[in-house]
This record gives C-alpha cells, sequence and structure tokens, in this order.
C-alpha cells in the first residue's frame, strides 16, 4: 500500500486512545542530542526541529559533528547549521584579530615616543585586516589612540602658533626702532612682559608629556625661533641702554639706532643732516614698497585669471586666497586700477566656486552609487576579494579628491560610508579565506622543510651523487610551487628553508668540491701531455676516460662543468691541431698532377665568367683531360731505389698515387701455396679449375634461373683483386680506367670549377632559348622567313623540313588558325586563358572521341605552322611564346 493510501485512510478510533508507537530500533545516535533531527520525515521538518536545537545554543563540537552526518543525508537542511559554523570561525577568526591588535595598540600606546605614521596605519591595517574596530577592546584602544593623536598634532600646531607668535614680536620691536626712542623706552616694559610670557609658553611646550613624540622637524624650529628673538631683544635693550645713557650725557656715545641718533643729535644742537638724508630714504623705500606690493599683487592676478580661462576648479580657491591676502596686505599701496581689475577677477572667481560645489556633489552622487552597486550585485556577477578591496581604496580615494575641490556634502558621505562598510564585509569573508589559505600553504611549506630534513638525515652516507641533485631539484620545485604567502610569513619562513637546503647540499657540495679539484689536476695532466713529443694517443685516450668516469660520478654545475670542461679540451685541441699542421707541412708541397688540375680549374673558372659557351666547353674538356692524364714518369737518370717521402696520417691518397706511378715499387717474391682450393664436383680432379662462366655450377649442371650470379673465383663475394669481377657490379674491366687519385686541393677546385661551369652553361642556355623565342614571335609579327632562327638554334626537336614548313607559312596570306592554340596549350600543358577554357574543355572531348587522329603532342609543329598562317595578335603571340618554350626544352 502506498503512502498516498495511508494518509487518505479514515481514522476509526480517538487519537486520544491510539497507543503510542515504540521507537524504532535503528533511530540515529545524534536524534536524542537534535531532538529527532534525523528521525523527521521531511526536509522541512529536519530544518524546523534544527532550528529549534540551534536556539538551544549547543556547542561547536556539538554542530560540527551534527553538520558531518547531516550533510551527507540533507545539504537543504543542513544549510542553516553550515551558516551557524561559519559565523563561529568568522567570530572566531575576529577574535583572534582582536587579540593581535590589541597588543600592538596597547605597545603603540606603552611606547615613551609615539609615531604618528604607524598609530594612522594602525587603524587602516586593522580594518583591512577585517579586525572588530566597533567591538571592545579595540573600540576603547582606538579611541585613546586617536586622542592621543590629537595631543600630538595640537602640540605640534602650537609649535607652530609660538614660532608665528616670535616672528610678531620681532616686528614689534623692528617697528620700535623706527619710532622716537622715548616712545620705544615707554613700550619696552610690556614687550618684555611679552617676551617673557613667550619664553614660559615655550618652556610649557616642551615640557608636555607628549613632546617626545612630535615630529623630529618641530623642535628644532622652535628653538631656533627662541634663539632669533632672545638675539633681536638682547640688541634691542642694548640700544635703548645706550640711547637713555647718551640722553643724560651728551658726551656718551650715541646709539646703532639711526632714527634714535638723529633725535639725540636734534636734541644736542647737531646739524641735522643725517635726519633728512634718513626722510630721502623713507621716501626712496615707501616708492621700492609700493611697486613691490603693485608687483606682487599683478602676479596673482595674472595666475588668477588663467585659471579662470583655462577652467580648472582644483587650484581656483587657493589662487582667489592669494589675491585677497595681497589686497588685505597691501590695500593702501595698491593702484586704482589693478585693484578694479583685482575685484573683477575675485567675482568671476566666486561664481566658479559656485559651479563647483555644483559639479562636486555630482561626483559625490556618481560615487555613491557605485558603492552601493557593489552589494547589488547578482551572486555571480560580484568582484571578487581583492578586485572589491582595489574598488573601495580607489572609490575613496576619488571621494577625498572630490573633496579637496569644494565644500563638503554630510549626507552624501553618510551613504558613502555606509555602501562601503557594507561592502567591505565581504571583503572581510575575502580576508578569512585568504589567511586560511596561507596558513595551510604555510603548513605545507613547513612539512617540505621537515621532509627536506629528514631526507637529509637518511641520505647521510649515501654516493650517489646524481639521485641526490636530482631528489634536491625536486624538493626546490615543490618548494617554489608550494603557494603564495604574504611577504611578511615568506620572510619569516624562507630563512629555515635556506638553511635546511644548505644542511641537505652540504656534502654534495663537499663532493663537487673535491671533483672540482681532481678535475684541474686532470687539466694540469692534460697540458702536460700536450706539450710532450711525439704526442702519446694512448695516454690521451686514458686520460680522456678518466674525465668521463669523474665527469659521470659527480655532477656540478652546467656552466662551471662546461668551463672546467674547455680548459681540459684547450691543450688536446691544440695538440692535435698542431699535430695536423705538421701534416699539412710535409703535404703543402703538390704533385705535378695536382698541379695541372689545378691551372685548368683555374682556367675553367675564368672561362665560366666570360660567358662564352665554347671556352667553357673547351676548359671543361682540358680539365678532363688534365684529371685523366697520367703523371709523367721521371727520367732514366733518377735514382731507381730511391724511398718514397713518409706520407702523413690524415693526408689524401692521390699524392700517394702519383709518387707510386713515379717510382714502381719492387715486385713482391712469390708467396709460397700453402692450401688450394680444387673442384669439388663428381666426377672432376681436385688439382683441375672449375670452368668460368655464368653457364656453369659447381656440380656441372647448366646454371639455372637462380645461378646466373657469375663465377665464384676469388673470394667469398665474388671479387677478384680488382673490385667486384666480371659481373659489372662495380667492376671496372668494362669502363675506362680512372685517372690517378687527387689529392684534396685538387679535387675540391675540381669540383667547384666545374660545377660552376654547368651553372654557366644552363644560364647561357636559357638566355639562347629566350632569344629563339623572341626571333620566333618576331618573325611572325613582320611575317618574314628570313628572321626565323637556324635549325640548329631551335634545337633537335624541330628539323629543317618543319623549319622550312614555318617559313611557308609566314609566306602565306594571313588565315585562320582555328584551334591550332588550342591544339597546342594542350600538347604543351600550359593553362588557357579563362575565356577559352569551355572551349579547350570541347576540343578535348572532341580529341576523345577522334580515335584514329593523331594526338596534338604529336602534330604540335604543323599547328605551329598553321599559327604562322593566321594573322599576328599580341595575346596570341604570348600564348604561343609560353607554348614554345615548353615545347622545345622537351
Amino acid at each position: 500500500m502506498s503512502l498516498f493510501s495511508l494518509r487518505q485512510k479514515p481514522v476509526t478510533e480517538p487519537a486520544v486512545n491510539t497507543p503510542t508507537s515504540p521507537k524504532p530500533a535503528n533511530a540515529h545516535p545524534l536524534d536524542a542530542l537534535t531532538g529527532g533531527v534525523f528521525s523527521a520525515a521531511t526536509s522541512g521538518d529536519r530544518s524546523a526541529r534544527l532550528r529549534d536545537w540551534l536556539a538551544q545554543a549547543p556547542t561547536a563540537e556539538q554542530m560540527q559533528e551534527v553538520f558531518k552526518e547531516l550533510s551527507q543525508r540533507d545539504r537543504g537542511a543542513a544549510k542553516p547549521l553550515k551558516e551557524k559554523l561559519d559565523e563561529l570561525k568568522r567570530q572566531k577568526a575576529q577574535e583572534q584579530a582582536a587579540t593581535e591588535w590589541s597588543a600592538k595598540a596597547e605597545a603603540l600606546l606603552g611606547a615613551s615616543r609615539l609615531n604618528l605614521a604607524d598609530a594612522l596605519a594602525w587603524q587602516r591595517d586593522a580594518a583591512r585586516a577585517g579586525a572588530p574596530l566597533s567591538r571592545e577592546p579595540l573600540a576603547t584602544l582606538r579611541q585613546q589612540l586617536a586622542e592621543r593623536i590629537k595631543s600630538i598634532e595640537d602640540l605640534q600646531h602650537a609649535v607652530q602658533v609660538e614660532r608665528e607668535a616670535a616672528v610678531l614680536i620681532a616686528q614689534r620691536i623692528e617697528v620700535l626702532s623706527t619710532k622716537p626712542w622715548r616712545e620705544a623706552q615707554q613700550a619696552a616694559d610690556a614687550l618684555r612682559n611679552d617676551v617673557a610670557q613667550w619664553q614660559q609658553q615655550v618652556d610649557g611646550l616642551t615640557q608636555d608629556p607628549q613632546w617626545a613624540s612630535v615630529e623630529p622637524k618641530f623642535p628644532p624650529m622652535l628653538d631656533a625661533s627662541r634663539q632669533q628673538l632672545q638675539l633681536v631683544w638682547e640688541a634691542f635693550s642694548a640700544a635703548l641702554a645706550q640711547a637713555v645713557a647718551a640722553d643724560a650725557d651728551p658726551q656718551a656715545p650715541l646709539p646703532a639706532v639711526p632714527v634714535w641718533a638723529d633725535e639725540l643729535r636734534v636734541a644736542r644742537g647737531e646739524p641735522a643732516a643725517a635726519a633728512e638724508a634718513a626722510a630721502a630714504a623713507d621716501g626712496q623705500a615707501q616708492t621700492e614698497r609700493r611697486e613691490r606690493a603693485n608687483a606682487e599683487l599683478e602676479a596673482a592676478v595674472v595666475a588668477l585669471e588663467a585659471e579662470l580661462a583655462q577652467g580648472h576648479g582644483k587650484a581656483t580657491p587657493k589662487v582667489a586666497n592669494e589675491v585677497r591676502q595681497q589686497l588685505k596686505k597691501h590695500g593702501r599701496l595698491i593702484a586704482p586700477a589693478l585693484d578694479a581689475r583685482a575685484q573683477a577677477a575675485l567675482a568671476q572667481a566666486g561664481e566658479l566656486e559656485g559651479w563647483q560645489r555644483w559639479r562636486a556633489d555630482q561626483l559625490r552622487e556618481e560615487l555613491v552609487a557605485k558603492a552601493e552597486a557593489l552589494t547589488k550585485a547578482p551572486e555571480g556577477q560580484r568582484l571578487g576579494g581583492r578586485k572589491l578591496q582595489e574598488t573601495l581604496r580607489q572609490l575613496r580615494e576619488q571621494w577625498k579628491t572630490t573633496d579637496q575641490g569644494g565644500a563638503p556634502n554630510h549626507a552624501l558621505w553618510k551613504r558613502f560610508d555606509e555602501a562601503c562598510t557594507e561592502a567591505h564585509k565581504l571583503v572581510e569573508v575575502w580576508l578569512t579565506q585568504v589567511r586560511q589559505q596561507a596558513d595551510a600553504t604555510r603548513a605545507q611549506r613547513m612539512a617540505i622543510i621537515d621532509e627536506l630534513k629528514a631526507w637529509t638525515q637518511a641520505h647521510a652516507e649515501s654516493s650517489d651523487w646524481k639521485a641526490q641533485l636530482r631528489e634536491l631539484h625536486a624538493f626546490s620545485e615543490r618548494w617554489r610551487q608550494a603557494g603564495h604567502l604574504s611577504e611578511k610569513a615568506f620572510a619569516e619562513i624562507q630563512p629555515q628553508w635556506k638553511d635546511a637546503m644548505h644542511q641537505a647540499h652540504a656534502r654534495l657540495e663537499a663532493a663537487q668540491a673535491e671533483s672540482t679539484a681532481r678535475r684541474k689536476a686532470l687539466i694540469e695532466e692534460a697540458t702536460a701531455l700536450a706539450e710532450a713529443r711525439p704526442l702519446r694517443i694512448d695516454a690521451v685516450k686514458a686520460l680522456q676516460q678518466r674525465w668521463q668516469a669523474e665527469a659521470h660520478a659527480v655532477p656540478l654545475d652546467r656552466k662551471q662543468e662546461q668551463k672546467l670542461w674547455e680548459a681540459f679540451r684547450a691543450p688536446i685541441d691544440s695538440a692535435f691541431e698542431r699535430k695536423t699542421q705538421e701534416r699539412q707541412q710535409h703535404g703543402q708541397a703538390l704533385s705535378e698532377h695536382d698541379q695541372r688540375v689545378l691551372d685548368a680549374a683555374r682556367e675553367l673558372e675564368a672561362a665560366s665568367q666570360s660567358g662564352d659557351a665554347a671556352r667553357i666547353r673547351a676548359a671543361m674538356a682540358a680539365l678532363e683531360a688534365a684529371s685523366q692524364a697520367a703523371p709523367t714518369t721521371p727520367s732514366s737518370t733518377a735514382p731507381a731505389a730511391a724511398p718514397a717521402p713518409a706520407t702523413p696520417a690524415g693526408e689524401g691518397e692521390g699524392a700517394g698515387a702519383s709518387e707510386g706511378a713515379a717510382a714502381p715499387a719492387p715486385q713482391a717474391a712469390p708467396r709460397k701455396l700453402v692450401a688450394m682450393r680444387g673442384d669439388d664436383r663428381p666426377g672432376q680432379k681436385r688439382a683441375e679449375a672449375a670452368p668460368a662462366g655464368r653457364d656453369a655450377r659447381r656440380d656441372g649442371k647448366p646454371a639455372g634461373r637462380g645461378d646466373a650470379r657469375g663465377p665464384r673465383e676469388g673470394n667469398r663475394f665474388g671479387r677478384d683483386d680488382r673490385g667486384f669481377g666480371d659481373r659489372g657490379f662495380g667492376g671496372r674491366d668494362d669502363r675506362a680506367p680512372r685517372g690517378p687519385r687527387l689529392g684534396d686541393a685538387a679535387f675540391r677546385a675540381q669540383r667547384q670549377a666545374l660545377d660552376a661551369a654547368q651553372a654557366s652553361l644552363k644560364r647561357l642556355a636559357e638566355q639562347a632559348h629566350g632569344e629563339v623565342l623572341t626571333q620566333l614571335v618576331d618573325a611572325w609579327r613582320a611575317r618574314d622567313a628570313e628572321q626565323l632562327p637556324a635549325a640548329q638554334a631551335l634545337g633537335p626537336r624541330v628539323g629543317a623540313a618543319q623549319r622550312n614548313a614555318w617559313g611557308a607559312a609566314l609566306a602565306k596570306p594571313a588565315a585562320d588558325a582555328g584551334d591550332a592554340l588550342l591544339r597546342l596549350e594542350i600538347a604543351a600543358e600550359v593553362p588557357t586563358p579563362a575565356e577559352q577554357l569551355s572551349e579547350r574543355r570541347l576540343l578535348q572531348l572532341q580529341l576523345l572521341t577522334r580515335r584514329h587522329e593523331a594526338a596534338p603532342a604529336d602534330t604540335w609543329a604543323q599547328d605551329v605552322a598553321r599559327v604562322f598562317a593566321g594573322a599576328h595578335d599580341e595575346r596570341a603571340a604570348r600564348r604561343l611564346q609560353a607554348v614554345l618554350k615548353a615545347l622545345l626544352k622537351r
């Protein structure tokens, strides 16, 4: 019965009276823990019971065990459990990151000197690493770092303020030096109090707890301001005291301040020339100040007008502020025309700044849309972790750039920051995966290091250096392909790998050093052996075998091994080269026969360059005669028993042959006959020779089909002392005798000269053939039989009768050539113009039906006559020329 019928069956008894069904015997062991998740009938029931069980906050180990069993049965129901486990992993990773970055923040806060760059980078790097900055304790540490950074920045700002205050006090002192000394005396007390107060404020800055954390450039800056102000104040106080003394005593010296000195001179009744000169100097200074102010404002206005003309919006506010500062600083000194020009430029800059704020809001809205689109994209179209991280960084940089050109928009910034924060959650997930992958890669690399150390101990006594080198190379390849690590992690683990690899290479490097020393010793032996006279070939071979044995036993670096091999081979090669040169010196004197061949070869080369075919053929014949001619017999006055000079090894046999022909060796004494092979045929005597000939067999029977192999005299292959016997297989009985053997130089010169002569004759023949074709076409054009080439020039395929027929055809009036050209093209197997292909195919079909008619290849001479009888045409002439070019060469 099906499940559906069981569900439709009516219930006859009340549910309360139905007895409880017993628990199945095969219940899953985890049902009691999970509340019956594994015994649920449907996937929905399993999901509901699983959610109820997760609400009870089970431990991570329990959830992991349940997920391992449930994922094999129902992945859909196990999905909430997987999400819970992933969330726990993320929380654990965040807790570990929080612990790590908390330690770093506490280290920064506990340091006596806080580096602003490190403090600012802490928050950025912590956010990139996925640390929960909004949770404790990172939130408190983040706030503490921010407060300390702010205090340091405020302290640095205070240093700059005090520096400006010192400059203002110095300017006040300078201004008092231009006023009467009594006025300076009245202001001296207030000025003294200001200087003392400035000193107290500076001392307070240097005693601040954060003073050690300011940037290194600020303390020297404050010390320089203090020293400068102290010197100016001391000089002012000394000059004022001297002025007071000069006023009380007319004999006292005048102060160094010009204004005060002139005032005291007037009080004493002295001439005021200096005062007039000072007034004139003041007027001139006022004029120079006005000119300088106008020039500075003019430059600022020109820069502002240039920015406005180009439409730039980023640098316009800065240049406009400079113009405003110039107007405030030199307001009374500025010319009216320049002032009006500056005001007009400032008004235009104000309009541009308004447009810039509008444009900045547009750019911000675009950035907000891009940031929000990062999380709204479908799952399969989202950016990867690294790409998403780089995109967020670029968006934030673009936002900063936009804020530099206009006023900030806090509403858009809030939307932008929320979108970036939401997208950064995906980056945090990716960073978690990257960290897990990095941990796995690090574990894999550590396993390789441990395996290399174990390998080093296992091969501590091995001497198979080639196998060790291969295995160490395999370890290096595995390390190279083990996966990516960050620069910091790689820098930590790389020294361990290098140390393990150095220990593994120690014995191999020692063996290579010993092998290198032995090879250097072999090089020294090779050098000494090469210098010995005569050269011992057996010793050289033995030395080379020792080198090969050493090279096979211990491998070296390819470059070093090649360098040592070249050093070993160089003296031996030089020794053999010296020996070869000695042999060549013995063979430099050419024989008379070789000299004749060389002279004939040079003459043939000259004839080939001349382009004269008759001369080339004559020179070729002369060279052939010189190579076949026997050397001259020496005169009878020469000593008959003169020994022939020793022929060096490796020299060609030509010299020996020529010497042998010039002085024949004495005939050797006849050898004593020890054994003799007789005829073993039946009825034959053993001392009789077997009859020779192709029709004879060893048993006396006539030669059959397989016995026509010639005589069996001589050696086992039927060869006599001269070669392959008289069978014609390589024998020389039926050929002209070969000339004396040539030396290497004469043989090469002969071969090169003959090759060049054959090429020249071929080239001349092609040129002559082209000229013949041109003469034929010209004779047809002029219809003049006298212009036809001679029969000899036309070649062997054209006889005198055919040439006369061509001449007669040219003498006749123009007639229709018909299909003669098509027949010629078929005979020569050359292509036909496209417009006449159909006619050629039709003619070929007709020729197939005419069984007893001659083929075009047999009647091509008559077809040429028919063409010559027809009217001349340039296209037909080109077709005829192509046909004759192929037919006359065959």
